[in-house]
C-alpha cells in the first residue's frame, strides 16, 4: 500500500527518573533515524512522544523523596526533554500525559467504549495494604518472579527477564510501600474483554502476515494469543492519574497502560488541528518504536482498544529492540548502574554524534547487546576517526593543497576503470542504505555508510594524488589525474553527508558548512549523484569531524559507573539502625561497612567455592589494576583476571593458595576471558588480604 502520511511514535518514558543510553538504543535513536530519513524523502511525517506521568513508579518515587507526584514529573520531564533535545532526537512534539488535553482525550476514549458497552464491570478481590490503608496497584506489589526467580519482580512485570505478570503469579508477594504481606479486599473495576478480541488479533497478526514483523515481536504476540487472552482491568484504585469519568468511580483512575498509549493521540492533537488525518485515515502508516518489554501493550492491548473504538488506524509495524547491557551487566536504575544521557552530554560536550554512532553500530536489534566504554573508544577511534573522518579530512586537505582550494573538474577523457567503479559504488550506496532504513535495519544501514567511506579511502590510497603531484613539473597533464581523483572523492564526501544525516545529523550539518552548501543538499533525492559540488567552487578549509577518545576518559567513565553503584548501595542502607554517638566522639569510631541483603542457605549453596594455587601472575597490558592469573584448580588450569595489581607484585603471589568462586560466568576483561574470581578481604585502610586456607589444601577442594 502507498501511504500518504506517516505517524511515528516512540514509547513514552516514565517521568520518574532520567533517561539512560539503554532507552536511547532501544527506541528513541532508531525512531529518530527513521524519521530523519522520511523527512529527507520529503514524506509527510509526524514524530510524537511525551512523558508518561501517571505510572505507579511516579508515586513510589514521590514517597521515597518526600515530595508530591507533580513535583516528581515536573522535575524529570524537564531532564528527559532536555536530554532528548541534546542528543538531537527530533520530535515534532514532546508532550506530557499530565496535560489537560490528554486527560480529556483519555476520558473521551474511555467514555466511548463505556457507552458502547465494551467494558465488563466486575467486583473482585484486590490486594490491599492494611498498614497504609490503600489498595495496591500492580506495581505496588513485589515478589519473586515465577519465571526467573527474581526476588524483586513487580506485580505487572519482571524487569529482570521481561515477563509480563499479574500479582497473583508472584511468589511471596509483599507491599512495596510497607513490606507488609498484602491481603485481598473487594473493589469494583472496569475490565476490557481482551478475550473477545482474541480471534480478531489472531486474524490481524498471525493470519494477516505480521510474520513480516521482527521475529521477537511476532513471536511474543503469537505466544500470547496461543496461550489465550483474559479480560484486563482498565481502572485502578489511586489518587494519581486520569480520573475515571463515571459518577460511581470516586478514587479510581484509568490504568496507566490504558491512558499512556492514548498519549500518542493527545500529543498529535496538541501538535496539529489535522491530527485526525494521521490517526483516522487508512492511508496513514502508524509505526511504534518501543523496547521489547512493551511489545504486548503496543501489539495486543492498544490495537484491541483501537479496534473497539473503531475510529483509528492500527500500527503497520512495531520495530521493538532488545535490551542494551552496560559493561556486561543488565542496566539497573535502582542500583544506579546506567550511563545517564544528561550526564553524557555534560561529560562529552559536542560529542552527540559519537554516542549516536556507537549506539546504532551496536544496536540490540535482534538480541541483547553490551555497551562498554572500551568499545565506545574503539569504535570512535577506529571507525569514525580513522575511516569516515580521515577520508573527509584528506579529501579537503588535498583539494586545498593540489587544486587551489576549489572543486576540481572531472576530465572524462582520462577516466579509468577505478574511477568508474567508484561512481558505481556511490550510486549503489544510496539503494543499499535506503533498503536498510525502509526495513528498520539501522545498524546495517550505518555499516553501508561507513563502508562507502572505507572504499573512498582505498580509492584515494590507490590513486595517491600526492605522489602524482611530484611529477607535475615534468608532466603537467597529470593534473587531470589529480583533479579526477579529488573530484570524485569530494563528490563521495557530499554523498556521505546525505547518507549519514539520519544517523549523525550534527556531522552532516558540519560537512555542509565545509562544502558551502545549504542543508537542502541533504534531501534524499540527491544521494547517489556525482554532480553535487560544482566545478571551480571554493570550499572551506577542513575541520576535524571527530576527535579521538583518550584512555583517561574511558577510565574515568568506568570508575564513575563503579562509584555510582557503591553510592547507590550506601544510600539504600541510610535508614538502617546504627549506634548513636556524640558529635565529639564520632570521628573516633571507624566506619562500619554496609551490610548486604540477607540471603538464604539455598542462595549460598549456589556458589561453588574451590581452593586453587597461583601458578603464574602477570600484569595486564594498559590496565594498572589488573593481574592475569593462572590457577591450578586440581583438574584444570584456569585463567582469572583480578583487580589486585595495586596491592601485590606478580612475583610475590606465585605459589599462594586462594579461594576461588569457580562457577562464576566467564567475562572478558581487556580481551582476556576470566573464568572465576578470587576472594579477598579489605582492611579499613583499603589494603587487600588473601582469603586462604589456614593449612595447605588439595587444589580443587570445595570450601563449605
Amino acid at each position: 500500500m502507498d501511504f500518504k502520511r506517516y505517524l511515528v511514535t516512540a514509547a513514552l518514558p516514565y517521568a520518574n527518573g532520567p533517561v539512560h543510553i539503554g532507552h536511547l538504543a532501544g527506541c528513541y535513536l532508531p525512531a529518530d533515524i527513521y524519521v530523519r530519513y522520511l523527512r529527507a524523502q520529503k514524506r509527510d511525517v509526524k514524530f510524537v512522544c511525551g512523558s508518561d506521568e501517571h505510572g505507579v513508579p511516579i508515586t513510589i518515587r514521590a514517597m521515597k523523596e518526600g515530595i508530591t507526584p507533580q513535583d516528581v514529573v515536573d522535575k524529570y520531564n524537564t531532564i528527559i526533554k532536555d536530554s532528548f533535545a541534546g542528543m538531537g532526537i527530533s520530535f515534532d512534539i514532546y508532550s506530557r500525559t499530565s496535560n489537560k488535553i490528554h486527560s480529556e482525550t483519555s476520558q473521551a476514549f474511555f467514555t466511548k467504549l463505556y457507552n458502547d458497552g465494551v467494558f465488563e464491570e466486575k467486583e473482585s478481590e484486590q490486594y490491599y495494604d492494611e498498614s497504609k490503608g490503600i489498595f495496591l496497584a500492580d506495581r505496588y506489589i513485589v515478589g519473586t518472579c515465577p519465571v526467573c526467580g527474581n526476588d524483586n519482580a513487580y506485580g505487572d512485570q519482571c524487569e529482570k527477564c521481561g515477563s509480563t505478570l499479574s500479582p497473583e503469579q508472584l511468589i511471596n508477594p509483599r507491599s512495596a510501600l510497607s513490606s507488609a504481606v498484602p491481603v485481598k479486599r473487594k473493589t469494583k473495576h472496569w475490565y476490557f474483554p481482551l478475550d473477545k478480541y482474541e480471534g480478531w488479533l489472531k486474524e490481524w497478526i498471525v493470519d494477516g502476515k505480521k510474520d513480516q514483523w521482527k521475529p521477537n515481536v511476532y513471536g511474543q504476540c503469537k505466544s500470547w494469543i496461543d496461550s489465550g487472552l483474559q479480560p484486563r482491568a482498565m481502572t485502578r484504585d489511586s489518587n494519581w492519574g486520569v480520573p475515571v469519568p463515571l459518577p460511581d468511580a470516586q478514587g479510581k483512575v484509568l490504568y496507566v497502560w490504558f491512558d499512556a498509549p492514548i498519549g500518542y493521540i493527545s500529543a498529535t492533537k496538541e501538535l496539529t488541528n489535522q491530527w485526525a488525518d494521521y490517526w483516522c485515515k487508512e492511508d496513514t502508516k502508524l509505526v511504534h518504536f518501543i523496547g521489547k518489554d512493551n511489545i504486548v501493550f503496543h501489539c495486543i492491548i492498544f490495537p484491541a482498544m483501537l479496534k473497539a473504538h473503531g475510529s483509528f488506524v492500527l500500527p503497520e509495524s512495531v520495530p521493538a529492540n532488545e535490551f542494551l547491557n552496560i559493561e556486561g551487566e543488565k542496566v539497573s536504575t535502582s542500583r544506579n548502574w546506567a550511563v545517564w544521557v544528561d550526564e553524557y552530554i555534560k561529560d562529552f560536550p559536542d560529542q552527540q554524534d559519537v554516542l549516536r554512532y556507537v549506539l546504532c553500530a551496536n544496536a540490540p536489534e535482534t538480541k541483547d547487546n553490551d555497551f562498554t566504554w572500551k568499545d565506545f573508544q574503539d569504535r570512535t577511534n577506529n571507525e569514525l576517526v580513522s575511516i569516515f573522518g580521515n577520508f573527509v579530512n584528506r579529501a579537503f586537505v588535498l583539494m586545498h593543497k593540489l587544486c587551489n582550494g576549489r572543486m576540481p573538474k572531472l576530465h572524462a577523457e582520462v577516466m579509468d576503470d577505478a574511477d568508474r567503479a567508484l561512481i558505481h559504488e556511490i550510486e549503489s550506496a544510496k539503494f543499499k542504505v535506503q533498503a536498510c532504513l525502509e526495513n528498520y535495519k539501522f545498524r546495517d544501514g550505518l555499516y553501508e555508510v561507513i563502508d562507502l567511506a572505507r572504499k573512498g579511502n582505498k580509492y584515494m590510497q590507490d590513486k595517491q594524488p600526492w605522489i602524482v603531484a611530484k611529477s607535475l613539473e615534468a608532466n603537467p597533464e597529470n593534473q587531470q589525474l589529480i583533479d579526477n581523483c579529488l573530484h570524485l572523492c569530494l563528490q563521495l564526501a557530499a554523498n556521505l553527508a546525505i547518507l549519514v544525516n539520519p544517523f549523525l545529523p550534527y556531522t552532516a550539518t558540519k560537512m555542509c558548512y565545509m562544502m558551502k552548501v545549504v542543508d537542502r543538499m541533504l534531501e534524499w533525492e540527491n544521494a547517489g549523484k556525482t554532480d553535487l559540488l560544482k566545478t571551480n567552487y571554493p570550499l572551506r578549509a577542513p575541520e576535524l569531524l571527530f576527535r579521538k577518545i583518550e584512555d583517561s576518559e574511558v577510565a574515568a567513565q568506568v570508575e564513575k559507573l563503579r562509584a555510582n553503584l557503591v553510592k547507590s548501595t550506601a544510600t539504600k542502607m541510610e535508614n538502617t539502625t546504627a549506634p548513636i554517638v556524640s558529635e565529639t566522639k564520632a570521628e573516633a569510631i571507624p566506619e562500619v561497612q554496609v551490610k548486604k541483603a540477607e540471603i538464604t542457605y539455598d542462595d549460598f549453596a549456589k556458589i561453588d567455592l574451590r581452593v586453587g594455587t597461583i601458578l603464574k601472575a602477570e600484569k595486564v597490558e594498559k590496565a594498572d589494576k589488573l593481574l592475569k592469573l593462572e590457577l591450578d584448580m586440581g583438574t584444570e588450569i584456569r585463567t582469572v583476571v583480578s583487580g589486585i595489581a595495586m596491592h601485590f607484585k606478580p612475583e610475590d603471589i606465585v605459589g599462594k593458595q586462594v579461594t576461588v568462586v569457580a562457577n562464576l560466568a566467564p567475562r572478558k576483561m581487556r580481551g582476556i576471558e576470566s573464568n572465576g574470581m578470587i576472594l579477598m578481604a579489605q582492611n579499613a585502610d583499603g589494603r587487600l588480604i588473601f582469603v586462604s586456607p589456614m593449612e595447605t589444601a588439595d587444589n580443587g577442594s570445595e570450601v563449605k
